[in-house]
């Protein structure tokens, strides 16, 4: 079966990765902002007796290695040389996507022309002479609607007929003037001469075009200096004719062919009147109003989230705690498991299960309104109402969409720094994100909040994520001062039209996220609650304070001493901790508290009951029918909630019969004022392991999550101990 590979390249916001999705019945990540298709995806397809491996590269204004999505495309397109290139343009912003076309054709790659959008620029009155553009770019062009999957067939067709060698290549060479196509001669013909090799390797023309601009990063794959004497020769007749130099030159003389074939294909009609985009416009992105806007948008994000998930967690919680556990609980014993396994099972597999799958309603819904807004272009005028807060720190409007993320899961949140340009604005963004409190710290403040600040719960949680805002606008400024040196770069965004987005591509990429949340971050807190329970029941049956996590909180204890928490317990948990932030509450539950000697006796009884098989069959199916109307109730109150008021729900503390006796074996060891420390300490300490991994991934190296590691939790002992000291003082 004959193959080819085709890289499906474009502007940002030019619909590429919907087009490749509608051309390959798949689902690829999309979004309104610059760069959110950051890695490579691919889709292969069949096509009769055709097999096509589509590359959806990163959107991409040019192929200049500026950013790190340019350096993806580029190397792809280069190194890889694919057989075809589909070049989507944004048909309502066709002069502005020819120059990345004009790019394309130095690569002497052949290339198929989508004008996409094309419904929205018909409306607009836009009209296009394709014939005479096919003649221009010596390309084929055309007309596509991503969304609709008009243009689909046709593009399935050229493929096929490409590979089929029914289709000549005749693009046209670019002449970019005397001048610059002499320098380019002498360049190919030093190569063909000196250094035949590369010109197998690169295409030649776009080599010697490259080498003409002093890309530094074709120098350094090439070897060449800079200032070897055929380069100097090639550019000798600018230095003494320009007063540019020929990056320059050559930009204008892009944007100039761009312009000028745009004139020649293109006619738009005379409208007056401001478009919707416009007018929505006009309001968020007021001066004034823009970040009010915003802060009551994220308001009904995180409400409706909560308020929805709620009843859905809670169901997931009971059915976990109550059924799964009984019933495994019974098949366990049944076949004579010893009690030892029993436990790890129970409390420890099922148990970090049920961590995990407690988060995913809410983080489902935050993850679909999230795409909702990506998808209707409003997240992209966010990053422009919050650049000049965030210039302050050293970073640009595009940092605070990571950052934003970090409420819900800061291990996303690392993910999506791959929308911002420089490596430098990456790795600042990545070190302040787990200052933003994220879901897995709320059981924590939740516990202590009920305990000690039930008149103030409100204004107490509040403070928290405003200290975190706070804490990371500071270490930002003493950031950008020491490490991560430098200007932010210009904050350049295109801000798309407003558009409704597609049921389906909501779904699938809600699904995509919930995934990555689900499988990644799921398997370390899974993990985590296992390694748990084999440390405080290391060696089994022994106290818990002797266990292995026992005698690390001990040796730790001292470290918390000056904080007002130096005890082992709080150590231990604070340890677990290091791991997934909601394993400090579990952990507390099994120091603190432990098992209800009644209710385990009373479960053992359960267990190895010699009640005759007919009645245990009976009370699982009980048991089932039970879950499923429970789950429908779940269902039910989850929609009803959506329209219960205007009270976060999240912020509610309703104490559950586990939380009571913890709650009280808390209140006799913890002081309001320790307590606060405490909290503050989980707040600003030791991002999590999850959070490493995270950073290892996007960064190549464990340095990074080293240096956040250990200057977050410096920066959480000191806070924590001026707030125990200075509380003190004040007599609290």
């Amino acid at each position: 079966m004959r193959k080819v590979t085709v890289a499906v390249t474009g502007n940002p916001n030019s619909g590429k990765s919907t087009l490749i999705n509608a051309i390959a019945g798949i689902s690829l990540q999309i979004g309104n902002w610059p760069g959110v298709t950051v890695e490579k995806k691919t889709a292969t397809l069949k096509i009769d007796e055709l097999m096509v491996n589509l590359v959806d590269l990163p959107g991409t204004y040019s192929l200049s290695p500026y950013t790190q999505e340019e350096v993806i495309a580029r190397d792809f397109l280069v190194q890889e040389k694919p057989d075809l290139i589909i070049d989507v343009v944004d048909s309502t912003n066709l002069e502005r996507n020819l120059y990345l076309t004009v790019q394309l054709l130095e690569l002497g790659i052949p290339i198929v022309v989508t004008l996409n959008i094309f419904d929205e620029a018909k409306k607009k009155g836009y009209e296009f002479d394709i014939e005479k553009l096919e003649q221009f770019l010596g390309v084929k062009v055309i007309p596509t609607v991503a969304t609709k999957k008009e243009g689909v067939k046709e593009i399935l067709n050229y493929i096929k007929e490409f590979a089929n060698g029914n289709y000549a290549v005749v693009q046209q060479k670019i002449n970019y003037g005397e001048d610059i196509e002499n320098s380019i001669k002498i360049i190919e013909d030093e190569l063909r001469v000196k250094n035949p090799a590369l010109l197998n390797e690169y295409p030649s023309r776009w080599l010697a075009i490259k080498l003409l601009e002093e890309d530094e990063l074709v120098l350094k794959e090439t070897g060449i200096k800079k200032d070897e004497s055929f380069l100097k020769k090639a550019k000798q007749h600018f230095v003494s004719a320009h007063n540019k130099d020929i990056e320059s030159i050559l930009a204008d003389i892009r944007y100039g062919i761009a312009s000028g074939v745009t004139r020649d294909v293109f006619r738009k009609r005379e409208v007056r009147r401001l478009d919707l985009t416009e007018k929505i416009d006009s309001v968020v992105l007021n001066r004034y109003l823009g970040i009010p806007i915003f802060l009551l948008a994220m308001w009904l994000v995180f409400k409706i989230a909560f308020d929805f998930s709620t009843p859905l967690s809670d169901w997931i919680d009971s059915t976990v705690s109550g059924p799964v556990t009984k019933w495994s609980n019974f098949v366990l014993k049944s076949v004579g498991s010893p009690e030892w396994l029993v436990s790890l099972f129970t409390e420890g597999v099922i148990a970090g299960v049920g961590a995990v799958l407690v988060f995913v309603p809410v983080i489902a819904m935050i993850m679909l309104i999230i795409t909702l807004l990506e998808g209707s272009g409003y997240m992209a005028r966010v990053a422009f109402v919050m650049d000049r807060l965030m210039h302050s720190i050293g970073l640009h409007g595009k940092s605070f969409i990571p950052m934003l993320l970090g409420f819900g899961c800061n291990v996303p949140s690392i993910y999506a720094t791959r929308v911002l340009e420089t490596e430098r604005d990456r790795k600042l963004t990545a070190m302040l994100v787990p200052l933003m409190s994220c879901g897995a710290r709320l059981p924590v403040y939740v516990i202590f909040i009920g305990a000690f600040f039930t008149q103030n719960a409100p204004t107490v949680l509040w403070s928290l994520y405003v200290l975190g805002i706070f804490m990371a606008v500071l270490l930002g400024f003493v950031l950008k001062k020491t490490f991560f040196k430098g200007f932010a770069p210009v904050f350049i965004m295109e801000l798309p039209p407003y558009r409704v987005p597609v049921f389906r591509d909501l779904m699938v990429h809600t699904w995509q996220k919930l995934k990555h949340f689900v499988i990644k971050a799921g398997t370390y807190i899974f993990a985590a609650s296992v390694i748990m329970w084999f440390m405080l029941n290391t060696p089994y049956g022994v106290e818990k304070e002797n266990s292995v996590l026992g005698r690390v909180g001990k040796t730790i204890s001292p470290v918390f001493a000056p904080l007002g928490f130096g005890t082992w317990e709080a150590s231990s948990s604070l340890v677990a901790g290091l791991i997934a932030k909601e394993v400090v509450v579990s952990t507390m539950a099994q120091i603190y508290v432990g098992e209800n000697e009644g209710e385990k006796k009373k479960a053992l009884e359960e267990g190895t009951s010699e009640t005759p098989q007919k009645e245990e069959a009976k009370g699982f199916f009980e048991d089932l029918k039970d879950t499923v109307m429970s789950f429908a109730v779940s269902i039910k109150d989850a929609f009803l909630s959506l329209f219960s008021g205007f009270g976060i729900q999240s912020l509610s503390t309703v104490e559950g019969e586990e939380q009571r006796p913890l709650q009280s074996k808390l209140q006799g060891i913890f002081t309001p004022l320790t307590a606060y420390a405490f909290l503050v300490f989980v707040l600003l300490y030791w991002p999590c392991v999850v959070v490493g991994i995270a950073m290892k991934h996007e960064f190549g190296s464990w340095k990074l999550y080293g240096q956040a590691l250990l200057i977050h939790s410096v920066m959480a002992w000191f806070v924590a101990f001026i707030i125990y000291h200075g509380g003190k003082i004040l007599g609290f």
